[in-house]
């Protein structure tokens, strides 16, 4: 089946189009890629013609690759042109006979090799060979009370480790050479919504029902401290890179940076309507971005708390925002089924950010 793939990149004075013909060999929704407005600042947009809207985008370690969701397998994307990657194999989401079991979450290993992807259905991850699509393994907790979605994964900095998250507040550490569980931490809200962990591979973070973050020692599984102040369940949760401040983002509508050391609030960030669904750093710790039920992504001076700018174009909530390894370009997922690629150094946007 052909597949006519065509790339909006948003100049100064209007857009210009490429069509580009790829080939696709199995049998999947068309994708498509549509001119987007000045208004909407995106260089491109990808349409992926989901059910269920985008729920996870992720970039590969070196900033060449966008993966995103798109119900129950992965798609892979050129960063810089936009266009669908085909692989030897798809992404399948295979365990135990389940073909069609979607996906909630996804990942890249800092190495570049492995996706991980937080399965819904009762505590199952799959891992996959970034390079081929392979399904490598899945991890499934069989616990009695092992029973819900996982909502969320994290690799550690050394791609060894991953982290997962669930709905019945399950929350584990997994080898991911072996697949075997290393620890389980124990937490006492019922859903965990997001997991991080910090550049030096020793702290973990959660985010979860119960309106707080939870810190936690890795080598030994032990809580290091509990982060007080939201007032509604916290979504988000990222660590900047140096590892001295976490970011969260919540239902509350509000954005908070915390001091890790001493598990003060620093900064509560204000200007979101609704929900706060995902948070991220960029590369030099500098700038925040936050996508919102409220349909925009925002930007943020870490340092001061400012508004830098506000990111509109979505038709739905942003579930997910992720910035590529130089910080060019911020990825976005959103229930209105498509991922949007925002270059950052755009005059239009520098623009736009001194008149707000």
């Amino acid at each position: 089946m052909r597949t006519l793939v065509t790339i909006a990149l948003l100049m100064l004075g209007g857009a210009e189009m490429v069509s580009v013909k790829s080939e696709n060999a199995t049998e999947k929704e068309e994708s498509t890629m549509q001119t987007t407005s000045a208004r909407g600042l995106s260089h491109i947009m990808i349409d992926l013609a989901t059910r269920r809207g985008v729920h996870s985008v992720a970039f590969s370690p070196n900033g060449s690759i966008v993966a995103s969701d798109k119900d129950n397998t992965v798609e892979l994307w050129d960063a810089v042109t936009g266009q669908a990657i085909e692989l030897e194999q798809n992404f399948w989401v295979a365990f135990q006979g389940n073909f069609t079991a979607d996906i909630n979450s996804i990942a890249f290993s800092p190495d570049g090799r492995v996706i991980a992807g937080g399965i819904n259905e009762g505590e199952v991850i799959c891992l996959w060979d970034a390079a081929t699509g392979e399904n490598l393994r899945f991890m499934k907790e069989n616990a009695p009370n092992a029973l819900h979605s996982v909502n969320t994964v994290a690799f550690s900095p050394d791609s060894k480790i991953l982290a997962s998250g669930s709905e019945d507040g399950n929350l584990y550490l997994w080898d991911v050479e072996t697949g075997r569980k290393l620890k389980t931490l124990t937490e006492d809200a019922k859903n965990i919504f997001s997991v991080a962990f910090s550049s030096d591979r020793k702290t973990l973070a959660s985010g979860n029902a119960g309106n707080t973050i939870r810190l936690w020692d890795i080598a030994t599984g032990e809580k290091l401290k509990t982060l007080i102040g939201h007032t509604n369940w916290v979504f988000s949760v990222a660590f900047s890179p140096d590892g001295q401040t976490l970011a969260s983002g919540s239902w509350d509508h509000t954005i908070r940076l915390w001091d890790t050391v001493t598990g003060q609030q620093l900064k509560v960030l204000t200007g979101h309507t609704l929900t706060v669904w995902s948070v991220a750093f960029s590369p030099d710790g500098l700038t925040l971005a936050s996508g919102s039920q409220d349909k925009t992504i925002r930007l943020w001076n870490v340092a001061t708390g400012a508004h830098i700018a506000t990111l509109t174009g979505h038709t739905a909530p942003v579930k997910s925002v992720a910035f590529s390894s130089d910080g060019v370009t911020l990825a976005s997922g959103s229930m209105d089924s498509t991922v949007r690629l925002w270059d950052l150094t755009s005059p239009l946007l520098l623009r736009k950010s001194k008149e707000e």
